[in-house]
């Protein structure tokens, strides 16, 4: 029950007494019948072919960022590069203004880094979030556009139509979903990459191993450790579960058990045979996982493509996000050979 990184956060509205908050995010930590109905509803927007459309956005989008560095000595891949691809195509999915990305990042950042230790720090910005939204959801009701809002305006649930605190749960969660997980996930695959220039040049070379070479770095280098609540009392290994406690799910470290995995810590590009959980599992795996494929791929193909070679700058120098999404939020990239 209750996917992951709203679920504590969650918990802790709930006791602080914040119903706005807890109605706002309803989408999020929704069961069945509910839950489904939801995912019923977007689908259509994170499917194969509406993805795969997208394709040329994120490659321009890849291009223009790289046009700001490729003649330097190196960059910062997070912040120069990953962070400003999956919250540009979010933000165009929605339909509002890609130069709001710096404050989006910013309640990115208070929900997820911040929140989980300290509460009320974190919801700080919240408000300001519905605000936001909630002026471009009227904006959308007096003029509609070709975006997700515009589309959730008109959709029904249950045989009813969404209600204002839906629509704004569901920009919630495209936010706290698509931005910081594909971010970090572009981010780390660099930062793998930036240490094994033999696999960097077998994939300049070699691009139909593509497909293959991406579920391979997802499963090595899962971002996300996702939030569940126990329904029932069980006992798993030994350790007593009881209906209503919080479970916190390692994905990464399941991407690497050596009883599923052979040589789990090797990062293998040929590595057919891969049932990851990057994406989670069951009713509630991730909604968006085609376009975070789609984004992962493309935009680190075009970096290979236009960058000849490059190496970590200073490994020290290397900094990771906290919380249940993990990242490099600096990665000091030289380029040339080492």
């Amino acid at each position: 029950r209750a996917p992951g990184t709203v679920a504590p956060v969650l918990r802790i509205a709930r006791s602080a007494h914040l119903p706005n908050f807890t109605l706002a995010v309803r989408p999020v930590p929704g069961d069945p019948p509910y839950h489904t109905e939801v995912r019923r509803l977007l689908l259509p927007f994170f499917g194969p072919k509406p993805i795969e459309a997208l394709r040329p956005k994120v490659e321009a989008l890849a291009d223009e960022l790289i046009d700001a560095f490729v003649d330097a000595d190196g960059c910062d891949a997070a912040t120069d590069f990953a962070r400003h691809i999956p919250v540009r195509i979010i933000a165009t999915m929605l339909g509002v203004p890609i130069s709001d990305e710096e404050q989006f990042l910013e309640w990115v950042h208070q929900l997820l880094e911040v929140a989980p230790t300290d509460f009320f720090a974190g919801m700080a910005g919240l408000q300001d979030f519905f605000g936001y939204f909630a002026d471009h959801v009227r904006a959308r009701r007096a003029e509609p556009a070709d975006d997700l809002i515009s589309f959730l305006l008109t959709a029904q649930i249950e045989e009813r139509p969404l209600t204002d605190q839906e629509i704004l749960g569901m920009c919630l969660l495209l936010l706290l979903a698509g931005i910081d997980t594909t971010w970090s996930a572009i981010g780390a695959s660099l930062w793998h990459l930036a240490q094994h220039p033999d696999q960097q040049q077998r994939l300049r070379d070699e691009p139909e191993i593509w497909p293959v070479a991406r579920e391979e770095l997802l499963r090595a280098y899962a971002p996300v450790t996702m939030a569940r609540e126990v329904l029932v009392d069980t006992e798993v290994l030994g350790c007593p579960m009881h209906a209503g406690d919080p479970l916190l799910l390692p994905f990464p470290a399941a991407n690497r058990d050596p009883a599923v995995f052979p040589d789990p810590d090797v990062v293998d590009l040929d590595r057919a045979e891969n049932r990851h959980v990057a994406f989670g599992v069951g009713i509630h795996r991730c909604l968006g996982s085609n376009l975070a494929r789609m984004e992962l791929e493309t935009s680190v193909a075009r970096f290979l493509d236009r960058i000849p070679s490059f190496r970590l700058a200073d490994p020290d120098a290397v900094r990771w996000s906290v919380g249940q999404v993990r990242g490099p939020r600096r990665l000091p990239l030289a380029f040339g050979p080492g």
